[in-house]
């Protein structure tokens, strides 16, 4: 899970490809992404992430249980965004969100197989950040 975090937070799309398994389902619908394949993950995440200047996905209070070779797990996930306004200023918008994840053991490693995302808030602060 940290591994995502760091992932995404690093613009390292082709580490998402170690941490789900080839046919994971991942839906970002619950915040206004889209559903879909590793592959298209990626692509969206390459799309939409650099409209934010700075960002940090920080995961925690995680719930999981484990059957065998496979898991899954809700966690926590609060996501402070920097987002450049059309007039040019920056914005602080904070993301509250849970992860619902299924894991599954590929060849010894936990790999996520579904991520679904459940929305708990989204504010987009009204005054410009300092310094914008």
């Amino acid at each position: 899970m940290v591994r995502y975090s760091h992932a995404v937070d690093t613009h390292q799309w082709e580490l998402l490809d170690e941490i789900f398994t080839p046919d994971a389902h991942i839906d970002y619908t619950a915040m206004g992404g889209p559903a879909g394949d590793v592959e298209s993950t990626k692509k969206f995440l390459a799309t939409v992430m650099p409209n934010f200047s700075a960002f940090q996905h920080l995961i925690s209070n995680s719930s999981i249980r484990v059957d065998g070779d496979h898991a899954t797990a809700r966690t926590m996930c609060h996501n402070p965004m920097l987002v450049t306004a059309a007039d040019g200023t920056r914005r602080l918008m904070l993301c509250g969100l849970w992860y619902h994840d299924t894991f599954a053991r590929v060849a010894g490693e936990w790999r996520i197989q579904q991520r679904v995302e459940e929305k708990s808030y989204m504010f987009i602060a009204p005054d410009a950040v300092p310094g914008s």
